[in-house]
């Protein structure tokens, strides 16, 4: 990643959170004064770029069923998971490239120019998709116009309601952002107290962010009234910190031998798993698996960032390197942001294709490619040149 990358059922606005950039700029340690020379650059990780593609493919797969429902549409559910590879992803890649001395300020600066020109630019496009002075009550996913929810939306404050329509609003898939920007105000604090760990140290996090996480959504469950519900950009911290723990057990110098089949079997085998304990309830600890699934697939996209960026440095051979991949992995921000737009702009004009068929397969490749289409050029005119401006000199 390093140029690469930083989370409901059918009918639900949730957009999956959006992708790192390509050109990670280095994270910082939380001083305005350099106090040490800059440590040398690790390896870039190129095929994390091509792997975060494959998860934003993922969440689009999900969000499909709300115009084309394919069979599996209940098992696509599971889509909106690329959200936490995100999440886990981001993490990961602000630690890799973190290098001592840059300037807290040059860090918020280059992180704003990363996720806000694009931002505001589909905003202005979701609104006529998702916003009306007298939306139709049969249209659920469109909002009657509110100007002080969509000024929360545009500064990225949205996150922090769990009301869904200030959630989700504005551009849906902006709720992932509101969460990013809160890991970007805490990260270089959180990189000065952990960059003197190693892999034990680094092991030691990912272990204990996913039992504290696990352990107060079991104590919430069990105790309703006697704890709060948190917001969105604290649940997500679990991912976050698991990504910084991971990133901080590799830069010690460890190289598991994790094969990717392997780790991609156990992802599978995992991710089934959760889907058949949810719909068969009587499957031993479902009702924990499923309290805790955001923690687990912590974990198993963990694994799978894990093998790709092991592989890497060892310096074995990967197809997600393959310059198709990578180009789809840097519009994949551009992507995440678009998609949902587009397949409600046709929803509202078509309606939802039914029953659920294999031949709404043609409707996923028409919009799949329409939705490329759109990041290219989202990439190309706004993400790119605006960040390249914003985020000045290295």
């Amino acid at each position: 990643m390093t140029k690469a990358a930083e989370e409901k059922s059918p009918g639900t606005e949730e957009v999956a959170p959006a992708p790192l950039a390509h050109d990670e700029p280095p994270a910082p340690v939380p001083t305005d004064t350099v106090t040490e020379p800059p440590r040398k650059r690790l390896p870039r990780v190129e095929s994390l770029t091509g792997l975060r593609w494959w998860a934003a493919f993922f969440v689009f797969t999900h969000h499909m069923t709300n115009l084309a429902p394919l069979p599996i549409f209940k098992f696509l559910t599971y889509g909106t998971s690329g959200v936490t590879f995100f999440f886990v992803l981001s993490g990961f890649v602000l630690t890799w490239s973190a290098q001592p001395g840059t300037k807290v300020r040059t860090f918020y600066r280059r992180r704003f120019a990363r996720i806000w020109p694009a931002h505001a630019v589909a905003l202005i496009a979701a609104v006529f998709v998702f916003y009306r002075f007298h939306p139709d009550p049969a249209m659920s996913w469109i909002k009657p116009f509110d100007i002080g929810v969509l000024l929360l939306s545009l500064v990225l404050l949205h996150g922090w309601s769990n009301d869904p329509t200030i959630l989700y609003s504005g551009n849906p898939a902006s709720w992932t952002l509101s969460v990013e920007a809160f890991f970007y105000a805490y990260f270089p604090f959180v990189w000065r107290a952990t960059q003197r760990l190693k892999l034990t140290g680094g092991l030691i996090l990912c272990a204990s962010v996913i039992v504290i996480g696990a352990g107060y959504k079991l104590l919430l469950f069990h105790n309703p009234h006697s704890l709060p519900t948190l917001p969105q950009p604290v649940w997500h911290s679990v991912a976050f910190l698991f990504g910084i723990g991971l990133a901080i057990a590799l830069r010690s110098g460890w190289r598991p031998w994790l094969p990717f089949p392997l780790a991609f079997a156990v992802f599978a085998v995992g991710i089934y798993t959760l889907y058949y304990s949810g719909l068969h309830r009587t499957v031993p600890f479902a009702t924990t698996m499923a309290l805790t699934q955001k923690e687990i697939l912590t974990v198993l996209y963990g694994l799978l960032i894990l093998s790709v960026a092991a592989r890497d440095m060892r310096g074995g051979r990967s197809l997600l390197r393959s310059k198709p991949l990578v180009a789809l992995g840097q519009w994949s921000y551009s992507f995440y942001l678009v998609h949902a737009t587009i397949l409600y702009a046709i929803r509202e004009f078509h309606g939802v294709s039914a029953p659920a068929s294999w031949s709404n397969l043609t409707w996923y490749a028409g919009v799949l490619a329409l939705s490329i289409a759109a990041s290219a050029l989202l990439y190309k005119c706004v993400e790119h040149p605006l960040e390249k401006r914003l985020r000045g000199p290295r």
